[in-house]
């Protein structure tokens, strides 16, 4: 079963128990169009406040501006403010300010989705800090206090959806995943079709179900964590580009799907670790992708039988019925087996023994002194 539609249908109200949603990009493979389905849902309406740091609004909802501040959608666009340049406004205020205003309570009876689609830019990172060790105490302390909501499901129906762009030196993606800050986790990763092709031709570890899942993880976790591989595999000499995810020309890519917590029957928690598929707009399978052709014509090759050597001869091998018959009569070894058999009574006799010339292997003592 396909998890990925059921979470971009209705990220809020499928799992109340997963408050925390993280989508992350890379270098080689955008994921901006899974954030564009949970921003706008097809499934029950949800209050959402989108803040946009990093891309531009009219990037991320379509229609802008005039699906801008239609009762279900609140956009508050911080693309100008870059940290550093802007001192005068600070965009964490503004943004524990919105979650903490009114505008939640006045939409209490309905489910409440915040998003942001850049991480490092909430939290103003600041290249200096990240080295320092209690960098990731102060961003608990100062910059994640949006989330601490999503901890109090009798305070509000709350999803929060964060999105790491990138993998770069000062990502924030160690503490958003830590079981300190929310428990429970649905974390969304995308990769370029050319990782599994690689893996496929390379390893010899398709994805299931044209390989083992045990031994596709195996090998699919740590490659995929080495972000100079993929990049090489869709910029390198051979590689075939990437889209930028916008237009007519939406690309189709791979989604590795975690979550954590609860499971989907919601009795038991644990890890749920999934790959998935991205076609057009909406999620799938990965047969239907058409850069992984390749994987499932490889796996579904007609095996070669070995040839019937009996189909070949000039004469008839089948038993006559009187050699079936007599074959019949022919007593089974283990036909008895288990049985006491009684013993079989002894039979006497004599053992004679004629030494010749075979057995003189000595000259010296030739068999003439041999007395038997």
């Amino acid at each position: 079963m396909v998890l990925l539609p059921s979470i971009v249908t209705d990220p809020s109200g499928l799992r109340p128990h997963q408050p925390l949603i993280l989508v992350q990009s890379s270098a080689s493979q955008t994921c901006l169009p899974v954030l564009r389905n949970l921003i706008q849902p097809a499934g029950h309406p949800v209050q959402t406040l989108l803040f946009c740091l990093l891309y531009p609004p009219t990037s991320l909802v379509a229609n802008w501006p005039n699906t801008s501040n239609n009762g279900s959608l609140k956009v508050f666009d911080y693309t100008e403010r870059v940290p550093g340049y802007n001192e005068t406004h600070d965009s964490r205020d503004e943004i524990l300010a919105a979650v903490h205003s009114g505008q939640l309570g006045s939409q209490a009876g309905r489910r409440t989705m915040l998003i942001a689609d850049s991480t490092p830019r909430v939290t103003s990172c600041d290249h200096r800090l990240c080295r320092h060790p209690c960098y990731g105490s102060r961003i608990r302390r100062s910059d994640v206090q949006m989330y601490q909501v999503t901890s109090q499901p009798d305070h509000l129906p709350f999803t929060a959806v964060c999105v790491d762009p990138t993998s770069s030196s000062c990502s924030l993606l160690p503490v958003l995943t830590q079981t300190q800050l929310s428990a429970t986790l649905t974390h969304i990763i995308a990769h370029p079709p050319a990782l599994l092709t690689h893996l496929a031709s390379s390893y010899l570890a398709p994805p299931p179900p044209a390989g083992s899942a045990e031994k596709f993880w195996t090998v699919f976790i740590p490659v995929s964590e080495r972000a100079n591989e993929s990049e090489a595999l869709v910029y390198g000499p051979e590689g075939s580009g990437t889209c930028s995810g916008g237009g007519a020309d939406l690309p189709e890519f791979v989604v590795e799907l975690i979550v954590r917590g609860i499971a989907a029957e919601g009795r038991k928690r644990g890890i749920e670790r999934r790959i998935e598929a991205w076609s057009d707009t909406s999620p799938g399978h990965l047969e239907k992708l058409d850069s992984l052709k390749s994987i499932w014509s490889r796996s579904k090759l007609p095996e070669e039988k070995p040839a019937d050597t009996k189909q070949a001869v000039s004469f008839n091998l089948k038993l006559t019925p009187s050699q079936e018959k007599a074959r019949a009569q022919v007593p089974l070894p283990y036909a008895h087996e288990g049985e006491i058999m009684p013993p079989a009574p002894p039979i006497g006799g004599t053992i004679f023994y004629e030494p010749d010339s075979a057995d003189d292997i000595d000259d010296d003592d030739p068999d003439e002194d041999l007395d038997i």
